[in-house]
């Protein structure tokens, strides 16, 4: 959704642009948490917005939240648990997507692929879920469309 939004006032088109960066880094990273990121975004640009408009030093605020984001990052870190059998991939998959039966799926996908694979999901035209495992490396090459083949 993000990715859509154009604005034609410049200072409003830094802030979108702002907040498009903390969304694709947030997906990047962590696959999912999109929502979360931008509202947090927002929340730290109006805040910031506000106290900058009463006073606050900018640098002072900037060298804050960096403070206040390594304390949070270390806290997340001390609290966090690893997810290594099928059933916590599963029930964590679940929660992500509200599903326990695409929870399930996710972890068959993890189970048989490993670590270090790759995971696709893609909206089919058939009714339900299945799992299509596709053996080897795949590589992204060629062109991008058929259109730019000039000597066929």
């Amino acid at each position: 959704i993000a990715k859509e939004i154009e604005l034609e006032d410049p200072y409003e088109k830094i802030g979108a642009e702002l907040v498009k960066e903390v969304a694709k880094k947030t997906d990047d990273v962590a696959g999912d948490g999109t929502t979360t990121a931008t509202v947090l975004a927002q929340a730290l640009v109006k805040e910031g917005l506000r106290n900058v408009a009463a006073g606050a030093n900018p640098l002072g605020l900037k060298r804050g939240i960096e403070k206040a984001v390594e304390k949070i990052t270390e806290t997340l870190l001390k609290s966090a648990k690893d997810v290594e059998t099928k059933e916590q991939i599963a029930a964590t998959a679940a929660i992500s997507a509200g599903d326990q039966s695409i929870g399930d799926l996710i972890a068959e996908a993890m189970d048989k692929v490993g670590n270090e694979g790759v995971i696709t999901v893609e909206e089919s035209n058939t009714f339900g879920l299945q799992l299509e495992l596709t053996e080897g490396m795949r590589f992204d090459k060629g062109y991008i469309s058929g259109y730019f083949v000039t000597d066929a």
